[in-house]
Formats: structure tokens, C-alpha cells, sequence
């Protein structure tokens, strides 16, 4: 079964992006057909439009791995759903540009080429696929659930729900607040006594550094007594100058919760290994 390319977040959006866009029965009908959905979503007007979208919504909540045939080849239907939604995206209004579904998209690393001259809009991956990014959510939560990391998990959907909402400063010191809560909660994990003796974050990070524990890595250059490391830079780059209007603000700020999360899951998944 193939996974599905979309988190949660991005998906409701979605749906709810169409609820508004959608005017008539007949559009709604179209992208039903164009989905193979039409023995499940009623044709006629028995159904008003937003429960007719509603119900669309669902079908695709559970049944988003299924293939289907669509105009441009096979498909899952989670991504014929999405990619329907983008070509109903308004063609030149700074609303739709900068809506909680266009941000959502940019959060698991997909970008929407505006169409011009009556060209459709489409949808091009903005990330290498390796990278995976709702994969990777899916996974940093289920081990952050594993590991009973709450506090960090919390930070996580706070920063996801300030990147939703547009609010780019309270996004990056979420961001930032996550990945210092979560070495802290490893680092308690690895030794508890130890860790919560220590007097700072920073302290902590060493620690895990350390021989006896070796989680970060000096000859990966993960860590460095002298702060030219990995972990020092990353930090250092999550140290926002505040919040600016404009899409470069967006754009660093997308960048630093992906960064963050692929990091992340290296991590988690070292922990889960037991090695270092």
C-alpha cells in the first residue's frame, strides 16, 4: 500500500478549501466523477454542496491509499483529492496564495505552480522524495507517543498550528522550543539522575555527547566543544530576528520546521535502536 503524501492538517484543509471554492452541484459533480466516487456521493441536489464536500472529505479519510484512474494516470485517491483541490485553487487571489491549504502544502513540501493564460494550476514536490516529510510527522509523533515525550509532542503541534495559522514568529519559537525540549526529554531518558542535575539545555546537549553516553556523535560532527557542530549551527539558525511580513518570512520558517523534523526522526529513531 503506498503511503499516503499528505498529513492530516493539509488534507482538512483541503476539503475545507473546496467546501468554500465550490459554487454548483455540477462542479462538485465533475471532481466526484473524475474520482470514480459517484456511486457513493449522490448526483442530484438532494445533498446540499458543502455536505456533498463533507462527504467527499470522509471517503477520502478512508480510502486515500486506494488507486484510482484519472486524467493524468494513476493515482491515489488522496492525490487525485489534493491535486483537485489545486487546480480549483483561485487563479490570482492573494487569499487563496497565502490560505491555510497553500501553507499546508509547503509544510509537507509541495509547491502549487500558479497557471496563467487558462493554464491549470499544478503541483510539484518541492523536496526530494526521499525526505518524505508527512512520513516523517507520522512517524516523529508515534515515537514521541513511544517514548511518552509529551511536552514535546505538545511543542510540535503548537508549532504546526502556528505555521496553519500563519503566525511565523510563534512558529519558530516552537520550533525551536521542540527540538531543546526534546534532547532534554532524551537526555532524562538516557539518565535521569544526570541530566536533571545539570543546570541548562545546553548542559544537557553536551551530555549526550559525552563518552559515556556517545548519542551525538563528535566524529560526525554532531557535536563540538567548541560550538562549530552540527547542533550548535542548527540551533543558531532556529534563532529567529522576529516576524517579518512577506513570503521569504514563510519560506524560512517552513524551512526551519522541516529541517527540524528530518533531524528529529534521526534522532528518535536512534533512540528507539539503542545506539549512538
Amino acid at each position: 500500500m503506498r503511503n499516503i503524501p499528505f498529513t492530516r492538517p493539509t488534507l482538512i484543509a483541503a476539503n475545507e478549501f473546496l467546501a468554500d471554492a465550490l459554487k454548483t452541484h455540477t462542479q462538485v459533480n465533475k471532481i466526484v466523477l473524475r474520482l470514480g466516487l459517484e456511486d457513493e456521493v449522490p448526483p442530484g441536489n438532494s445533498l446540499g454542496i458543502e455536505k456533498k464536500v463533507d462527504l467527499l472529505g470522509r471517503l477520502v479519510f478512508s480510502r486515500g491509499a486506494d488507486v484510482v484512474d484519472t486524467i493524468d494516470g494513476k493515482a491515489t485517491l488522496v492525490e487525485a483529492f489534493v491535486r483537485q483541490a489545486v487546480e480549483h485553487a483561485a487563479e490570482h487571489s492573494q487569499e487563496w496564495h497565502q490560505s491555510t491549504f497553500v501553507r499546508g502544502l509547503a509544510r509537507d513540501g509541495y509547491v502549487i505552480i500558479w497557471g496563467k493564460d487558462r493554464e491549470p494550476n499544478s503541483l510539484r514536490i518541492a523536496l526530494p522524495e526521499e525526505v518524505d516529510l508527512p512520513a516523517a510527522d507520522d512517524e516523529v509523533r508515534l515515537l514521541l507517543k513511544h517514548f511518552g515525550f509529551a511536552t514535546s509532542l505538545s511543542h510540535l503541534d503548537q508549532a504546526v498550528e502556528a505555521h496553519t495559522r500563519g503566525d511565523w514568529a510563534a512558529a519558530n519559537a516552537q520550533i525551536r522550543t521542540f527540538l531543546e525540549g526534546l534532547l532534554d526529554e532524551i537526555a532524562t531518558s538516557i539518565d535521569s539522575t544526570k541530566a536533571q542535575s545539570l543546570g541548562s539545555s545546553e548542559n544537557r546537549r553536551a551530555m549526550l555527547a559525552g563518552v559515556d553516553v556517545g548519542f551525538l556523535g563528535t566524529k560526525r560532527n554532531e557535536w563540538s566543544p567548541d560550538g562549530k557542530s552540527y547542533i550548535h549551527g542548527l540551533f543558531k539558525m532556529l534563532h529567529t530576528e522576529g516576524s517579518h511580513p512577506g513570503l521569504s518570512t514563510e519560506d524560512q520558517c517552513t524551512f526551519r520546521l522541516h529541517i527540524v523534523m528530518v533531524t528529529v526522526r534521526m534522532l528518535l529513531r536512534r533512540l528507539r535502536q539503542g545506539k549512538a
